[in-house]
């Protein structure tokens, strides 16, 4: 009986180490910083809550708006990342925007954040890509980086070119995270 409880202990252990290790293999590879003070807010939606309907494929299809605050004053621009990480092909990428203002206090909703380069997202898409997981509920992720420079990026570029350029320049970061069923 004692064999047996130890073989199924060992089993959940082995599970669980390979559900973390899952779980942390579909997150963004994006430089980490202290948040500094730096804070991202929506109006829509709160921390680890419900963003509504009309910001994904069940709506209109458009960006939620949002708030910047605190950027550091050695920032110069500003980047943003919008993820899914509960995507079942891995990290889906829905929206990549650099070279925003670091002044910039607030992105309306259904816009561009001004003066931002939009970049493609896992839709092949330049700009928003609308959140529409293909089942239950997925945690959306608002990234926003402050960095101590401007980046000379082609149009095309991705979440992983974007992280890329970033290394090195990233004085200050946080996030935000909703959560969003269709």
């Amino acid at each position: 009986m004692r064999t047996r409880l130890a073989i199924v202990a060992a089993i959940f252990l082995v599970l669980g180490c390979l559900g973390r290790r899952e779980a942390g293999a579909k997150t963004s590879m994006a430089p980490k910083a202290p948040s500094r003070g730096m804070t991202i807010t929506s109006p829509a939606f709160r921390e680890n809550g419900s963003i509504p309907a009309k910001y994904g494929c069940g709506g209109s299809n458009i960006s939620p708006p949002l708030g910047f605050s605190g950027a550091p004053q050695n920032a110069k621009t500003l980047a943003l990342i919008v993820e899914d990480p509960d995507a079942p092909g891995g990290l889906f990428t829905h929206w990549v925007v650099w070279n925003i203002p670091a002044s910039t206090a607030t992105v309306a909703e259904g816009q561009p954040p001004a003066g931002g380069m939009e970049g493609e997202n896992s839709y092949g898409k330049s700009g928003y890509g609308t959140l529409c997981p293909p089942s239950g509920e997925h945690r959306y992720i608002f990234n926003v980086y402050a960095l101590d420079a401007e980046l000379n990026l082609p149009a095309s570029t991705g979440r992983e070119q974007l992280e890329a350029a970033m290394k090195g320049h990233v004085v200050a970061q946080t996030q935000l995270m909703g959560r969003y069923r269709k």
